[in-house]
């Protein structure tokens, strides 16, 4: 997630990128005799939550590699620095990079193939899997692709549509492709249906946040209203993405060419990942007019990505006053977090109103009071 433009910048890591890129040459000399780690950067990446490494892989002609070198140029996804005050109290890379794996395997969707995952957190002080690197462009966080003179931003209507159409059609191959059975390693912790597992491991999510912290009364109202606005029939459970949105798609041209961030999937209704889809456009969106732009209002409109869905898929979405209502909320304890995260580092002064830190309160205060879309 991004903090609005001409906010503190904020702090991901406390890691030296120099001690980082030294031990990840120790490693790899480890699992690849005679091969060196070269160009090893840390990417201003979107995301604030697991970190990237890039970097190419060079054979000095020193060992004696039993095979040839799966991939050459790699992405290295590293758990999050226990010490920056994380965005989630857990960081499991080992199901990432199953969840990457089954998803490869039962998909035609652009999955990276991962190559090393590596448990032991001595060699860059956690958890991290290596994946190939895929060129292309991905719609930013910061500034927001919603912003004038971003490449999406300045794309004709037809190649927007185009996007757009791909990326549910993302959606709807994960939701048709994969058989659920081998996903349940991805079941919530909680007791009842998948839907209720994920908003009860939600709401101990929020507890984390807050705990020692003060509450927040407009996400404690949007816990409430969600209970009112339960569905009556949950429908099918499906592999959920997690954090389904085109951010985390690398594009060539207008087309995905690598699906990315698997950390939040789980199991459960297909609508979860196209209200989320939907609502971080709108997030985007909403941020760039209330900054005095225009944005893009004809882009991944909820009815449009609804109707594209179910020509895709056969399956009519529903329950969707509930689902975009869900999204607005999941993303608003993220914003929450970050807040405190910011507060924590010094970057802004505590608010005397805690709903202050929730960037897209008045979005999840129209959505709970029902006048939003």
């Amino acid at each position: 997630m991004a903090a609005a433009p001409g906010t503190p910048r904020i702090r991901r890591t406390t890691r030296d990128p120099e001690e980082l890129a030294r031990r990840l040459a120790a490693w790899l000399a480890t699992v690849r005799p005679g091969a060196r780690p070269a160009a090893v950067t840390v990417p201003d990446s979107n995301g604030m939550s697991s970190e990237t490494l890039l970097f190419d892989i060079e054979d000095t002609g020193q060992g004696t590699p039993s095979a040839p070198l799966p991939v050459r140029r790699c992405v290295l996804r590293l758990a999050a620095d226990p010490n920056a005050y994380t965005v989630f109290p857990s960081y499991d890379m080992t199901r990432q990079f199953r969840v990457m794996r089954l998803v490869a395997a039962h998909t035609d969707l652009p999955v990276p193939a991962v190559h090393w995952l590596e448990t032991d957190p001595a060699h860059l002080g956690a958890e991290f899997f290596v994946m190939e690197r895929v060129e292309g462009r991905v719609p930013p966080d910061a500034m927001p692709y919603t912003y004038a003179g971003n490449w999406l931003h300045s794309a004709t209507d037809a190649e927007r549509a185009r996007l757009e159409h791909a990326s549910i059609s993302v959606l709807a191959r994960l939701h048709d492709q994969v058989p659920v059975p081998e996903a349940g390693f991805l079941a919530g912790k909680g007791s009842g249906s998948p839907l209720r597992q994920h908003v009860e491991d939600l709401r101990a999510y929020y507890g984390w946040v807050v705990e020692g912290r003060p509450r927040s009364p407009v996400i404690e109202a949007a816990f409430t209203r969600l209970e009112e606005l339960w569905p009556a029939e949950e429908g099918e459970t499906v592999l959920s993405w997690g954090d389904a949105r085109i951010g985390n798609i690398i594009y060539d041209g207008f087309e995905p060419a690598a699906v990315l961030d698997w950390e939040m999937a789980a199991l459960g209704p297909r609508e979860l990942d196209l209200a989320w889809a939907i609502y971080l456009h709108r997030f985007f969106h909403d941020l760039t007019v209330a900054l005095g732009q225009e944005g893009l209002p004809d882009f991944f409109r909820r009815t449009a990505a609804e109707e594209q869905y179910a020509r895709l898929t056969g399956y009519t979405p529903r329950d969707m006053d509930f689902h975009t209502l869900y999204a607005c909320l999941r993303h608003a304890i993220v914003m929450l977090r970050v807040g405190y995260r910011q507060i924590h580092f010094g970057e802004v002064p505590p608010p005397a109103d805690p709903d202050d830190l929730v960037m897209n309160r008045a979005a999840l205060k129209a959505m709970t009071e029902g006048h939003y879309w």
